[in-house]
């Protein structure tokens, strides 16, 4: 028997025909129902990939984000492909569908948020974890990481007017500031590489400009240890 949150998933058909008639208004009602938590997915969930995808393509260009995001925020929770009977291998002809109609529309999108947020569920589509959740401070211009030797909390800080990272609250008065120091773009490769292209190739400059930080190093303001800021985000997301 599939399951939600909420236990027995009879009633998710109903709520998925409720959610194809007004999907904006419907989308947090589904996410409470089928992925309420980052990692936390059930059975009825991936089952609701094949509908969600029927949804995606029949749907109007202005509903298409919201069920995108829904089945994005779905495949998120997924065990990776090297997992067996991972619900990404299990469910890969509906995901290939809402891949490719993510693929397309994320080119179109205009709004810095939008486009992150598009982003980052296309790379859950593909399996690609961790980077599919923490994107975000590309957008927001600030992640929070501590520090690998002292344990210190910072503010690596990637904005068009600044790249820095310190220990105290930079908004409210002048701190001590550490610069940071960004991959060449010529050096990225793998992932940071495809991220910085394609940002590029769809006209999101901005973002593409902040890759090379994100994916650069910094040095503790507190203790002077020179570190990854990605290997940072990426720990304190583990954590």
């Amino acid at each position: 028997m599939l399951t939600d949150a909420c236990g027995s998933a009879e009633h998710v058909p109903g709520l998925l025909d409720r959610f194809e008639a007004d999907p904006s208004g419907v989308w947090s009602e589904v996410t409470d129902h089928l992925c309420p938590q980052l990692d936390t997915a059930f059975t009825a969930s991936y089952a609701a990939l094949s509908r969600l995808a029927e949804i995606a393509t029949a749907c109007s260009p202005e509903d298409l984000a919201s069920v995108l995001l829904a089945g994005g925020a779905i495949a998120a929770c997924s065990p990776g492909l090297s997992e067996l009977d991972s619900p990404l291998t299990v469910y890969a002809a509906p995901i290939g569908v809402l891949h490719g109609l993510t693929d397309r529309h994320l080119s179109r999108a205009v709004e810095a948020e939008e486009y992150v947020n598009l982003l980052q569920v296309l790379l859950s589509f593909e399996g690609v974890q961790i980077w599919d959740r923490c994107l975000d401070g590309l957008q927001t211009g600030e992640y929070e990481v501590d520090c690998p030797h002292c344990g210190v909390n910072m503010s690596v800080v990637i904005r068009q007017n600044g790249h820095f990272c310190c220990t105290e609250d930079y908004a409210l008065r002048e701190v001590q500031k550490s610069p940071l120091q960004p991959v060449g773009t010529l050096d990225l490769d793998g992932l940071p590489r495809r991220l910085f292209t394609r940002a590029m190739a769809d006209g999101q400059e901005s973002l593409a400009h902040g890759i090379p930080y994100l994916f650069g190093r910094a040095t503790c303001p507190d203790c002077g240890t020179d570190f990854s800021v990605a290997e940072r985000v990426v720990a304190g997301w583990i954590l």
